[in-house]
């Protein structure tokens, strides 16, 4: 028995599932203070299918708290930055690129200092550990809590970011610390970006785990709890308080896996209309596919993993709006007061999910109170919506043939042809709540990310020593051994780099084994 749990900005979804069976599933709008809503959530799903609270063996969460702290700029600590690179990059430092307030809010002290390893692991230069001690002593007087750490070429080599962590612990024992290793792939200021991300979001991530924790107790559910992330796999709670940046984009992910399981699709386009924003999305191999380039967040440039996902301005709450004879339909939407903004529901706003009804598209609220609108507004909104989608998936396509396509989200209701581009079109059952569902089936993931010199090691042996990291990373972070397979292989041969230099990238998942506390 597992509760899928996804919060989003305008809705909160739970999903109850026994094994691959759906029990129990419902929507409510998110609430302010986020916990309300989600205790809401779980008494519904429990009600619904009279499951007992201690049947309950695991709850996945999809948050966007972070997301939303970090491109609002609330809620985020004065971050201590250190990095192990000198005589090398000297001339882009930290926070090179950041946008002026949201540096402002982060930017605390900044020091390089000697360091890193080549791109085959060998030392670039020997760590200066005094230098490093004094960087640390600095940042304690300047009352910082909370600290990053990257190195260059760090996820091929580790052991300098390592060392450091070890002496700046012993400076400031009650910091948090960032590990650039841990968090970004090969490429040294988007990976130091995402490591700044992370240690700003500190104190957040305590705060938001332990407001999980106490929903849960509130309903004596006694099951451990996991974070999704954004490659669709799961984190621990404590894994979470370490590294919140790592959930960053999960809804979108949620919802596609969702949208794989519930349709029994590998490989398609997935659209999820929300009441906000529409998430489009390819699956490969029933996973999202990741975005090759480096992703920006609040302004701020990363390489962490991400899902390759557009987003646009429709959802079931995009305002609707008449100029002369042009008729628009978002970006921007009543969100969360959809119920008591759109015409159906008695207010004011004429929204995407008015146009819907009036339409004879859906049955929601009360259809009377959109019978006298303008029936050629009407019918231009409706071709907006759908040369909306069609633009978007055209978008997101990488060949010149038709796909199938997969409709998920609350706002399904606004489509009612099918999508130009597209092969089939499926609702499935649940669609509503894919993002729920989807964090309920998350799996356990590891990936390896570094450079290989084929000449010196071979091809055949790279991977094969690749696959098995990855492998044994997954069943470390709970994987049953059983169950993990690979999903995705990436080769990207570095024509720069001397002796055939190819960089490897290897993701392996498998499902949560039973009783298992170590998803990370």
């Amino acid at each position: 028995m597992r509760i899928g749990i996804d919060v989003g900005g305008t809705n909160t979804d739970a999903a109850l599932m026994d094994g691959l069976a759906v029990l129990a599933a419902y929507k409510t709008p998110t609430t302010a203070d986020v916990s309300s809503g989600i205790v809401r959530a779980l008494e519904e799903v429990l009600k619904q299918s009279g499951v007992a609270a201690g049947a309950i063996e695991a709850v996945m969460i999809g948050t966007t708290h972070f997301t939303n702290a970090f491109v609002e700029r609330r809620r985020l600590l004065p971050v201590g930055v250190l990095r192990l690179a000198l005589p090398a990059a000297i001339g882009l430092p930290p926070f090179t690129d950041w946008p002026g307030d949201l540096k402002a809010a982060v930017e605390g002290r900044s020091h390089m200092v000697g360091g890193g390893v080549e791109y085959d692991g060998a030392p670039l230069a020997p760590l200066d550990e005094a230098a490093v001690r004094r960087a640390a002593q600095d940042m304690r007087k300047a009352g910082l809590r909370t600290v990053a750490i990257s190195a260059i070429f760090s996820p091929v080599n580790a052991d300098m970011e390592v060392r450091a962590g070890e002496i700046v612990r012993e400076e400031l024992p009650d910091a948090a610390l960032s590990l650039s290793h841990e968090i970004g792939r090969v490429g040294l200021l988007e990976r130091e970006n995402a490591a700044i991300m992370n240690a700003s979001l500190a104190d957040l991530a305590t705060r938001v785990v332990s407001s999980f924790r106490q929903a849960l107790e509130r309903l004596h559910i006694a099951a451990p709890f996991y974070i999704s992330q954004n490659d669709g796999t799961l984190m621990s709670a404590a894994f979470v308080e370490r590294y919140p940046v790592l959930t960053f984009a999960s809804g979108p992910t949620n919802s596609m896996r969702g949208a794989a399981f519930l349709a029994r699709a590998k490989n398609a386009m997935v659209v999820d209309i929300g009441g906000t924003t529409s998430d489009i999305g390819m699956l490969l191999n029933g996973f999202p596919r990741e975005s090759a380039v480096a992703v920006s967040i609040g302004g701020v440039r990363t390489n962490f993993r991400m899902p390759d996902v557009l987003a646009i301005g429709l959802g079931g709450g995009s305002r609707v709006r008449q100029d002369g004879g042009q008729v628009s339909v978002g970006p921007d939407s009543v969100g969360y007061e959809l119920t008591s903004e759109a015409l159906v529901f008695g207010g004011r706003t004429p929204t995407a999910t008015d146009i819907a009804v009036a339409a004879g598209q859906a049955t929601v609220g009360d259809a009377s109170r959109v019978a006298g609108l303008d029936r050629g507004l009407v019918t231009a909104a409706v071709e907006t919506i759908h040369d909306m989608l069609d633009v978007a998936v055209d978008r997101m396509k990488t060949a010149a043939g038709d796909l199938p396509l997969v409709l998920v989200g609350g706002g399904t209701i606004l489509v009612s042809r099918q999508i130009k581009g597209t092969s089939t079109m499926v609702i499935p059952e649940h669609a509503g709540v894919a993002n729920a569902i989807g964090a309920a089936i998350a799996q356990v993931g590891g990936e390896v990310d570094r450079v290989y010199t084929y000449e010196t090691v071979g091809r055949e042996k790279a991977l094969a020593e690749a696959r098995q990291e990855a492998t044994a990373k997954a069943v470390a972070a709970g994987a049953d051994p059983a169950t993990v397979g690979i999903v995705d292989v990436e080769e990207v041969p570095l024509a720069y780099m001397p002796g055939g230099s190819c960089r490897v990238r290897i993701k392996a998942v498998g499902d949560l084994k039973h009783g298992s506390g170590r998803v990370r």
